[in-house]
């Protein structure tokens, strides 16, 4: 924990020292949707010297990530006090690029591209969905851009996640109704089977509005055959 604490101080030191820094944070991502390809990776450097992975992946043996993005990123994702700074649905894309098919399919990642250009992104983990939405030409503004997400189920330990029959016809991942839940007439507050918790209201997945600093600028993303691809830089912006 204190070795973590330490990356989170010395990112927001080196994010605070200046007002922007050009690209402070690169990333790439390629994720086979299939989950049958053997080529998904991640790639990320920010601004903090060795807080980076390179074409990290999945480790079938161990069933987790050969170079630890999965917490490795997290200096990158919050801020000192623990502050959201990017979109969510973009530190999971990084994750999908270092996990195997079941997680994929568990959490019914799924990608479309509208015949006029628009990519979007969706998917549902431990029991929230979800979504962002490209451009015309595939880009991904992560500041002005669509970033969503809403409370539609639940999980308990590493159980399969139980989602709202509000969206899903028998309760699972693999039946979510995605129509219905972007669609904000489908308001929150219904039940979730086997839970006293409840679904909630879309939200913007976004940085928040009281962190110390937030990261700007557009990525691209690409969809042929199966493979999602993300890229590009972000600039470190002080509040």
């Amino acid at each position: 924990m204190m070795k973590k604490a330490l990356m989170v101080l010395l990112v927001a030191a080196a994010l605070l020292g200046s007002t922007a820094f050009a690209q402070d944070l690169k990333i790439d991502i390629q994720v086979d949707v299939t989950g049958t390809s053997r080529t998904n990776y991640s790639s990320f450097e920010g601004p903090v010297r060795y807080i980076a992975v390179d074409k990290d992946h999945f480790d079938g043996r161990t069933g987790a990530s050969v170079k630890g993005s999965t917490h490795v990123f997290q200096t990158y994702r919050v801020d000192v006090l623990g502050k959201q700074v990017l979109p969510d649905s973009i530190r999971s894309s990084i994750l999908y690029g270092v996990n195997g098919a079941d997680t994929m399919k568990g959490d019914n990642l799924t990608v479309e591209k509208a015949r006029s250009g628009e990519i979007t992104v969706q998917f549902a983990h431990r029991g929230t969905a979800y979504r962002f939405v490209t451009d015309r030409n595939g880009k991904a503004d992560v500041v002005n851009g669509t970033f969503q997400k809403r409370a539609i189920g639940t999980i308990s330990g590493h159980d399969p996640q139980v989602i709202s029959r509000d969206f899903s016809r028998n309760g699972t991942a693999a039946t979510i109704q995605w129509d219905k839940v972007w669609d904000p007439r489908v308001s929150g507050g219904g039940a979730i089977e086997g839970s006293d918790k409840k679904t909630g209201n879309i939200v913007d997945d976004k940085a928040d509005s009281g962190s110390m600093f937030y990261w700007r600028g557009a990525l691209n993303v690409t969809f042929d055959r199966n493979v999602l691809k993300i890229s590009g830089g972000l600039d470190a912006v002080k509040r």
